[in-house]
């Protein structure tokens, strides 16, 4: 995991603290979302409606919404 990922992993288990329910994502399924979100972001308003739907609930599992 890069140190970019990892600053927004330890931001993401701060939120979660605070706001999640059930069980925080382990590292490599947090990096994995996160990898996912970073590239439907850089798509923009070229996403689809099914990568729209996509990018709004990796917002919500990744608490960023």
């Amino acid at each position: 995991m890069n140190r970019d990922t990892h600053a927004r992993f330890l931001e993401y288990r701060d939120r979660f603290t605070y706001f999640g329910k059930g069980a925080p994502l382990e590292a490599t399924a947090f990096a994995t979302a996160d990898t996912e979100l970073i590239e439907l972001e850089r798509k923009g308003e070229a996403r689809d409606d099914e990568e729209e739907a996509r990018y709004a609930a990796l917002l919500e599992v990744l608490l960023m919404d």
